[in-house]
């Protein structure tokens, strides 16, 4: 009886609304992808849903490391390595550039991520190739981490690595089967329509998102340090990933939790940065703020580059949280 218990406990969720993000994981994302490798010529059609799987890989990705999903460490683990594998880059690297980084120093001088590194301005080029100014910057954090994981916490390496096997091999094995089953040309649109594009989108979109959701808000604010995307539809769709004032505040609280915590503190947050929906915030600020320049955002508040009676200093901070991340688990 106390080994059934024990087992039944690997597979227990800490909340009942993960049910539904097992639905995704294990039931969308997967035969979402092998729809491609059974019906090649439906890989252009279905690219729209291996975006949207891509996106919500990284949203699972962020919000387990966060909260972790299981009861079970053991489940915690197996589940970060498959998440993995969808989102394109293993889990572990939320850890030192995000909850140990980015959420202690919320796009002010420190952060890895600043959104003002290069250009305070707000534009299409600057929102769109931030991915690669804000990943270069998050290298440096992150092969820390990993130093000191193989120095120190050997359980932790273990984990690392295997999060890079499954990627790593995962997607040449999902390779090689579409050549095999479709040839080198459309065995590759397949693989890349099933898995490679949405796992690129992925990184993509979780640096981008991040950008949209600090650019020229007030870091030293107490609830205009984040921009919401508020719509409940568009939110019921990305698990509450809209709700980022309330995410920041109560970094561990539950993802099903967060439109609760928004309500409570709405009417505190500055209604620029409350947007309605995602969609309409981009194609007012990077298309139609052409012709209308006032559509675009403006600073809200005290601009995160001005320091309150201190020297800006643009580094990446010394990342001592990276020790506490390291000498505890990776979920």
């Amino acid at each position: 009886m106390a080994v059934r218990s024990a087992r039944l406990c690997t597979v227990i969720l800490r909340n009942p609304a993960d049910r539904r993000t097992m639905l995704w994981a294990f039931g969308l994302f997967p035969a979402a992808a092998a729809a491609h490798y059974v019906w090649p010529w439906l890989s252009g059609w279905l690219l729209p849903l291996g975006l949207y799987i891509g996106f919500c890989a990284g949203v699972f990705s962020h919000n387990h490391n966060h909260c972790p999903t299981f009861v079970s460490r053991r489940a915690n683990v197996l589940y970060a390595a498959w998440i993995s594998f969808f989102y394109g880059y293993p889990t572990f690297a939320w850890i030192p550039t995000h909850n140990q980084n980015h959420h202690k120093y919320i796009n002010r001088p420190g952060d890895a991520t600043i959104t003002w590194r290069y250009s305070k301005r707000h534009t299409w080029l600057v929102a769109s190739t931030y991915f690669f100014v804000s990943a270069y910057w998050q290298s440096e954090p992150l092969k820390e981490f990993i130093r000191k994981a193989r120095q120190t916490n050997p359980a932790v390496f273990r984990q690392i690595v295997g999060q890079y096997s499954m990627v790593a091999a995962g997607h040449l094995a999902c390779f090689a089967l579409a050549v095999w089953l479709h040839g080198w040309g459309l065995g590759t649109i397949v693989y890349l329509c099933a898995l490679g594009v949405p796992a690129g989108f992925a990184l993509w979109s979780m640096i981008f998102i991040n950008y949209i959701q600090h650019v020229h808000c007030d870091p030293w604010s107490k609830h205009n340090h984040s921009r919401n995307f508020v719509s409940p539809s568009a939110n019921w769709l990305v698990f509450n990933n809209g709700y980022h004032t309330a995410h920041h505040e109560q970094p561990g609280a539950h993802w099903s939790k967060l439109a609760e915590l928004h309500g409570k503190i709405a009417e505190n947050i500055d209604p620029q940065l409350r947007q309605p929906s995602i969609l309409w915030f981009c194609a007012k600020n990077y298309v139609l703020g052409h012709v209308f320049p006032s559509l675009r955002t403006r600073q809200v508040g005290r601009a995160a580059y001005d320091v309150p009676g201190g020297e800006l200093v643009l580094a990446t901070a010394s990342v001592e949280a990276t020790e506490a991340g390291v000498n505890a688990t990776i979920a």
